[in-house]
């Protein structure tokens, strides 16, 4: 039996086909869209969230929110392309690009998945650090020896039980991560005032920069297209048109239900710190803010948000191999041992966690290459998106292409602005 005849079969019955399904047959077609968000509660966003609230109070809320609708498009869009064509976004770009753009493409994207492994292990290193006291860089070895077990679950046969471990590892970080602002006490007065746009100085555009790479990040964008085509479709063939169209209904869901849990856990975080870390001491690091909560807020929460960053380092560490993967195959049609890439992209990271580099400063600055990144990632999507010749009657919209292309300008308006803004400083 194929992908496409088992999804047929499981996901509506024969006497069901071409009416709408019911919440068991959505169920079943959802996870990928929660495994993608992974990348949206990784150590980076953990960094960025409580520096921009321990920092700037709510300043910044409104950069999480409208980041976080940036992510709903961008990760719909991405899904929508591996269901309809059935292949994933590396894979379409390599057939668009002659080699030495294909390269050049390819060398981009391996410096965002270097720039998200760095986050990632450091988060991990980090939590372990908290937990049990281990040296950084001992802790880092650790965080990648067990991504990479997580990564050897992952393979057609077994992507639902791949599926299964992350979203399970999502649950840990949600209450990690949310715990403690159960007994904090928000001013939602003051949080409702944030959602006004304004910054506070460079510093408040180099931290939301951060804020958006960390919630918008280019490999949850390569990613997605493979995961939502290996659960639905076979290899390089796209599903029949009337399957898409049901599929596409459930990834909406999916998509909606995933960004909004994670949407909800950044934005806990960022509150969290404006509410109770705000002026107590080291709290725009990561340790400095565990110690914070377990002195101000209790040693149970200090406990259970260093859980849930470890959590937080594992899984997304291990979708990041993931992705990583991915684009190799899909760009340049080349496969790497899982263990090769866990070697090479682990590297920067232990190299930062051995020099004495501040960790929680160089979270901060890694989610910055990854903003710079998104719109090389997303700006082929939109355009692949919305072009009959690839998708047929599932081309974008005139809504869906204008909500797209606000979403780059936008990624792109803040960078450049940034880099004014260094400039003059």
């Amino acid at each position: 039996m194929t992908v496409q005849e088992e999804v047929q079969a499981t996901a509506w019955p024969t006497e069901k086909r071409g009416r709408s399904f019911n919440g068991g047959h959505l169920v079943r077609l959802m996870g990928p869209a929660f495994v993608a968000s992974i990348a949206y509660v990784d150590p980076g966003n953990v960094a960025t969230n409580l520096t921009a609230g321990a920092r700037y109070g709510f300043l910044l809320v409104w950069v999480l929110l409208l980041a976080n609708i940036a992510a709903v498009v961008a990760q719909y869009l991405s899904a929508k392309l591996g269901i309809v064509t059935g292949r994933s976004l590396p894979e379409q770009m390599r057939a668009r690009l002659s080699g030495r753009w294909r390269l050049l493409y390819w060398a981009q994207a391996e410096v965002t998945i270097v720039a998200t492994e760095v986050a990632e292990v450091i988060g991990g290193a980090l939590a372990l650090r908290i937990l049990f006291g281990l040296p950084l860089v001992l802790g880092g070895l650790i965080v990648g020896a067990v991504s990479f077990g997580m990564l050897a679950l992952q393979s057609r046969r077994r992507q639902r039980t791949f599926e299964a471990v992350l979203i399970g590892m999502l649950a840990v970080i949600v209450i990690g991560f949310t715990s403690g602002l159960a007994v904090s006490h928000v001013d939602w007065l003051g949080a409702l005032g944030g959602v006004a746009p304004r910054f506070s100085g460079t510093d408040s555009v180099l931290l939301a920069a951060a804020v958006v790479g960390a919630t918008v990040m280019p490999h949850a964008i390569y990613a997605h297209s493979s995961l939502a085509r290996d659960r639905h479709c076979a290899p390089g063939v796209p599903v029949p048109s009337g399957l898409a169209d049901k599929l596409l209904r459930a990834t909406r869901w999916d998509v909606g239900s995933a960004l909004a849990v994670a949407g909800s856990v950044n934005l806990a975080m960022l509150l969290l710190a404006a509410a109770a870390l705000r002026g107590i001491g080291d709290t725009d690091t990561l340790q400095g803010a565990a110690s914070a909560m377990t002195a101000h807020i209790g040693a149970g929460v200090g406990l259970v948000f260093a859980v849930g960053l470890l959590a937080s380092g594992l899984a997304s560490t291990t979708l990041g191999g993931y992705a990583g993967s991915e684009i190799m195959a899909g760009l340049l049609k080349v496969s790497v041992p899982v263990i090769t890439r866990r070697v090479v992209t682990i590297i920067p990271a232990l190299v930062v966690l051995a020099t004495g580099v501040d960790p929680s400063r160089a979270l901060v600055l890694s989610q910055v290459v990854l903003s710079i990144g998104i719109p090389l990632a997303l700006i082929p999507l939109i355009r692949l998106t919305a072009d009959r010749e690839v998708m047929g009657s599932f081309a974008n919209r005139a809504a869906l292409r204008i909500a797209g292309t606000v979403v780059a300008l936008g990624i792109v308006t803040l960078n450049l602005l940034l880099l004014v803004l260094t400039l003059k400083g």
